[in-house]
C-alpha cells in the first residue's frame, strides 16, 4: 500500500523541535527590545542634558536674561523647546535650545506630555535625593526597572 503522510512520532518530534526553537527565540527578542529602549533612554537623556547645559551657557554669556537671584538653569523643560527672548537681540528673536522634548521611553502612559515623563532635579536639591524646585538642573527616568548594565534607570 502506498499511503502518504506523517506518522505520529514524526509529528511529535517536529512539534518538539519548533517548541525548543521558540523557547530560545523569545528571551532573545525580549533582550533585544529592552536594549533598544535603553538606547532610546540614553539618547533622550543626552539630548535633554545637553539642552540644559546649552541654556546655562547662554545664560552665563548674557544671551538669556536671568533674575539676580537666579542660577542660569531653565525654569522648566518646556523653556528649552518654547524658547526664550535673546537678550542681545531686542525684538522677536527667540533662542530655542531643543526642537522637541524627547519622552522617557519607559514611561507607562504613551499619551502623557513628554515633560511629565521625566523626574526633575533642581540646582538646590542634593544628588542622592533629587527633588524638583525653581529650576531644572538635571533629569532622570522615573522607571522602576533595572537596566541590562545592572544600574537602576533612575540613576542613569
Amino acid at each position: 500500500m502506498g499511503t502518504r503522510g506523517f506518522t505520529l512520532i514524526e509529528m511529535v518530534v517536529t512539534v518538539a523541535v519548533v517548541a525548543v526553537l521558540a523557547a530560545i527565540a523569545v528571551p532573545v527578542a525580549q533582550v533585544t527590545s529592552q536594549r533598544a529602549r535603553e538606547g532610546e533612554l540614553r539618547l533622550a537623556l543626552r539630548q535633554i542634558r545637553e539642552g540644559i547645559d546649552t541654556y546655562k551657557r547662554y545664560s552665563d554669556e548674557g544671551r538669556i536674561a536671568r533674575p539676580a537671584d537666579g542660577n542660569g538653569y531653565p525654569p522648566t523643560l518646556q523653556a528649552l523647546v518654547e524658547g526664550v527672548p535673546d537678550a542681545r537681540s531686542p525684538g522677536s528673536v527667540r533662542i530655542h535650545v531643543l526642537r522637541r522634548l524627547p519622552r522617557d521611553p519607559f514611561h507607562a502612559d504613551p499619551a502623557a506630555d513628554p515633560a511629565a515623563t521625566w523626574g526633575l532635579r533642581s540646582y538646590a536639591s542634593p544628588a542622592d535625593a533629587p527633588a524638583p524646585g525653581a529650576d531644572v538642573f538635571d533629569v532622570y527616568s522615573r522607571a522602576p526597572g533595572v537596566g541590562l548594565n545592572g544600574l537602576p534607570y533612575r540613576e542613569w
